[in-house]
């Protein structure tokens, strides 16, 4: 077992540790500078007391493997070791952040930014899945946007890949899946397929568009379950800016049976980039949202008008001292 490690501490001679970048409660990724080359890389290394653990050690290597097989500007680039002292991988660093921290509640991005967005994220989704990778845990959280502008799709823990052996999970676990972007076949236990991962594109672009979730909730439960029994709110409903075309395509990748999805990402991308071309079979008017969401609205406008409470104060001390100062 390896031990626990700090910044400036050495791996194998090569990769000195120069800061710590996230800690999860599986594993801590780490800035280091590589001593081949002077440059710096991104090394992810599980907590110890996970190093002898076979099923979270299949995972991480797989993920390594995975990250291996692939080889597009948009996936995260693993760099290859010949030998190493203890688990750990070593991926290129990236200046930037990943999309999660750009989302704001109740604020969408511009549609035209959206669009380019899922549009590039469609482009890599086909190369992966074309190279038999299904990422099975796409978000914002996993997406990097990087400052000189380009995109990257990260962290493969829980990807499948068609050439390498299977590796089995035992029951649901937050672990394996965000349950906010999860398919409704992975909420059944289904390993899932390229579709799966429309699905989760669908729920960021809803997100993107109109600064909410699909389908929001209080808990893990509640959330599953409205993804398998409810509907979203029509996104135009949120967001009128949005072009009936643009709510049918985001419709269509959260359509709740995979067969009735997109086919493939190249399809949906086709479409993300002449939304005019876009038949319209009337999905938004077939949905039935959940009671759930006039909660979500409810305590998003609580903080809008607690956020405001102090400029509300201020205009009207300012009014209140406008009337009473003494007129001349």
């Amino acid at each position: 077992m390896g031990y626990e490690l700090r910044i400036g501490d050495s791996l194998d001679d090569r990769f000195q540790i120069t800061e710590q970048i996230q800690r999860s409660g599986m594993s801590t990724i780490f800035k280091a500078i590589d001593a081949e080359n002077s440059r710096y890389v991104a090394v992810k290394v599980p907590h110890i007391e996970l190093e002898s653990d076979p099923g979270y050690f299949s995972r991480f290597e797989r993920e390594e493997q995975i990250g291996k097989i692939l080889d597009h500007p948009g996936v995260l680039k693993i760099v290859p070791l010949q030998t190493r002292s203890r688990p750990y991988i070593v991926m290129e660093y990236l200046e930037g952040k990943t999309l999660d921290k750009y989302l704001q509640p109740a604020k969408p991005f511009a549609v035209d930014d959206a669009i380019a967005i899922a549009s590039r994220i469609c482009e890599i989704l086909q190369y992966m899945h074309e190279h038999g990778t299904v990422h099975r845990d796409l978000k914002p959280a996993n997406i990097m946007m990087c400052n000189d502008g380009s995109l990257r799709i990260i962290d493969f823990g829980i990807a499948k890949n068609l050439a390498l052996r299977r590796v089995t999970f035992g029951g649901f676990s937050p672990k394996m899946g965000t349950p906010h972007y999860m398919a409704p076949e992975q909420i059944k236990g289904k390993r899932g397929d390229a579709r799966t991962d429309i699905y989760s594109l669908g729920v960021i672009l809803y997100e993107l568009t109109t600064g909410f979730l699909p389908f929001p909730g209080e808990n893990t439960y509640e959330i599953m379950n409205a993804r398998l029994k409810r509907d979203p709110l029509p996104p135009r409903d949120l967001n009128p800016d949005l072009s009936s075309q643009l709510e049918e395509i985001i419709l269509h990748a959260l359509e709740r049976e995979p067969a009735d999805r997109y086919a493939s990402a190249a399809e949906m991308k086709v479409e993300l980039e002449a939304p005019e071309s876009v038949r319209l079979t009337g999905r938004a008017r077939k949905l039935k949202p959940s009671g759930s969401w006039k909660n979500q609205i409810r305590r998003v406008a609580m903080v809008v008008f607690i956020a405001a409470m102090p400029v509300i104060a201020f205009f009207l001390f300012f009014l209140m001292m406008q009337h009473q100062a003494p007129k001349r």
